[in-house]
């Protein structure tokens, strides 16, 4: 039977569940485990999971340290489950460096598709580790933060904390970007 271990803290005002399985990281998400735990369980009756502080600390200790502001790169096995095209976006997601921002439309050519803008979006909504899979660092193609999961104060806090501004819900500073524009 799969194990799927999981633990939970705090950011801000905001819980955080880790679901971690053999393979790697599968769930990083801002709800309470207890709403995970049953929804992962519909997905994947046969799933087992368990409450493990000690299978998440290594995860739970990146996280610590990049709230913290002293990590800035994670070092993490992940196990993802997507399409080839939402893995393509999410692939994507991790090649953004912190502190800089994409565009929805440069993930979905980094997918394979320029005209695929709202799929790429809905992979970077259904990004099931977020943070470490950083899809805060996508915003519309003029700097608005358009959509987050967490809601747009949870992806503005995300940025803020890696140095970019955001003022009156757009980035306004051309060195955020990490292309030229």
């Amino acid at each position: 039977m799969p194990k799927l271990y999981m633990n939970q803290i705090q950011w801000k005002h905001w819980p955080m569940t880790v679901g971690v399985t053999s393979k790697g990281l599968r769930i990083l998400e801002f709800r309470s485990v207890e709403e995970i735990s049953a929804r992962e369980q519909r997905r994947e009756p046969g799933l087992d999971v368990v409450l493990d502080k000690e299978a998440a600390a290594p995860y739970l200790q990146q996280l610590k340290e990049y709230f913290e502001g002293s990590r800035k790169v994670f070092d993490l096995s992940l196990d993802l489950n997507g399409t080839a095209f939402q893995r393509r976006v999410w692939e994507f997601l991790l090649k953004i460096p912190y502190g800089k921002v994409a565009c929805y439309q440069e993930a979905a050519a980094a997918a394979g598709n320029i005209k695929a803008v709202r799929a790429a979006g809905m992979a970077n909504n259904r990004n099931p580790v977020s943070v470490v899979v950083p899809c805060h660092r996508v915003v519309g193609k003029n700097g608005a933060l358009v959509g987050y999961g967490g809601g747009l104060d949870m992806k503005e806090a995300l940025l803020s904390l890696e140095g970019i501004s955001v003022n009156n819900g757009r980035i306004m500073e051309d060195s955020a970007w990490m292309t030229s524009r």
